[in-house]
């Protein structure tokens, strides 16, 4: 049976450890790729891209370096004790109100760049609630506003930041004429105008370097997800939507290794569609392509997530069950032939869609073309049993040779 076939593994190619298995998928997703997502911050759902904890750990690292620099300033006595007391008001208010809008789940209807410029324009207006309070916190503004931009510069737009400088300097210029009218005191007036013009010529440059950098980071991301996007390609079949020949065959011998070194059992199904020639001569070239991808996707919603399943090749297919055992095995595979059984196929055809599976365990230090013999073996024992089964090859252990006339089993 198996050995009337050109060697599958005789290739030196068909293992490419090091770039086909990137990672094991859960190829129990769909079968069509779900469409592939836009830059973060530049797309319509834009927020996938950081997690709610990753962006919680950034504004409270950027509150807490501000917090930081307060404190020295409080510890030199250049700032009041009821400075650092609304500075805690304002960061505890803040994160309340950020933290309603994850736990109502209204940030997911909006874009990540909407939210980094709320919490970077909410972070300008804290600092100069503060500076209008406490003058001498000019100091930190300028620094930190740099800080905050930069925090938003790879989502929110460069004209958006410009726009947000833009009325940060004329709240920065409404402070100082406060704090001339309540102080009339030219000395801090001069003081103030100069840290304003500084800043006013500073920020908007910074910005537009920062765009620079902004262009060079989607450059390098958009060519990242064109290498993934090649990569997983590569490892797709092109007709059915699941993994390849050249994938499931990788993912097969790296899960050979990996149950060699841990010992934890691995178990192999092979999937042939009964009559297929059948199918062919009754719905054409055309009509059995698509019973293929509906057989793949009908698979592919039967397996557990961690299984690997992929197109060996015409109407066959390779099943992997990395940490199973032989039970569970056996019980998927029975449930996706019930499924292929049970499906609505086309009127069209004049017999059902039914599949035969062989299914087998590996035996530690065996090769891969033993372990992929023995589960086709059994595949082709379900043919002749009268196809629509799945049949069972139990392993034995290395160096018997003889099988007991109970290792095959057949469950229909």
């Amino acid at each position: 049976m198996f050995f009337g076939r050109k060697n599958p593994f005789s290739a030196t190619d068909a293992f490419p450890l090091s770039d086909a298995v990137m990672e094991f998928d859960d190829s129990s997703a769909a079968v069509v790729r779900p469409a592939r997502r836009a830059m973060d911050g530049l797309g319509a759902q834009g927020a996938r891209g950081a997690s709610v904890a990753q962006q919680w750990q950034q504004a409270i690292g950027l509150i807490g370096l501000y917090a930081a620099a307060m404190v020295g300033f409080y510890a030199l006595d250049v700032v009041s004790a009821q400075v650092l007391v609304v500075l805690a008001v304002l960061a505890a208010l803040c994160c309340l109100a950020f933290w309603a809008l994850f736990a109502t789940a209204l940030h997911q209807k909006l874009r990540h760049r909407h939210i980094k410029l709320a919490i970077v324009a909410t972070a300008l207006a804290c600092m100069l609630v503060l500076f209008y309070l406490e003058p001498v916190t000019q100091i930190l503004l300028a620094p930190f506003a740099f800080v905050a931009v930069a925090y938003g510069t790879f989502t929110v737009p460069r004209r958006t930041l410009l726009g947000l400088s833009a009325c940060l300097m004329v709240l920065y210029a409404g402070v100082v004429g406060l704090h001339y009218l309540e102080q009339r005191n030219v000395a801090l007036l001069r003081l103030e105008a100069l840290h304003g013009l500084a800043l006013l010529l500073a920020l908007p440059a910074f910005i537009l370097l920062m765009g620079r950098v902004q262009r060079l980071y989607r450059s390098l991301y958009h060519a990242s997800r064109k290498i993934k996007n090649i990569q997983e390609d590569a490892q797709r079949d092109t007709l059915v939507g699941c993994f390849n020949r050249r994938y499931v065959l990788a993912a097969l011998e790296e899960q050979k290794q990996m149950a060699d070194e841990s010992g934890i059992p691995l178990c192999l199904a092979v999937l042939d569609i009964d009559r297929f020639k059948r199918i062919n001569d009754e719905l054409g070239h055309l009509g059995g392509d698509e019973v293929l991808r509906t057989f793949a996707r009908i698979a592919q919603q039967g397996v557990r997530g961690g299984d690997v399943f992929g197109r060996y090749g015409g109407e066959e297919f390779l099943l992997i069950f990395p940490a199973t055992s032989l039970l569970p095995a056996l019980n998927t595979c029975e449930r996706i032939r019930a499924q292929v059984e049970s499906h609505a196929w086309t009127g069209l055809l004049k017999g059902r869609v039914t599949v035969s599976i062989g299914v087998t365990q590996y035996v530690l230090g065996e090769s891969v073309l033993e372990f992929f013999s023995r589960a086709d073996t059994a595949m082709y024992m379900a043919k002749e049993g009268g196809r629509n089964q799945v049949v069972v090859e139990e392993p034995v252990a290395k160096g018997d040779s003889v099988l007991s006339e109970s290792s095959a089993h057949a469950f229909l």
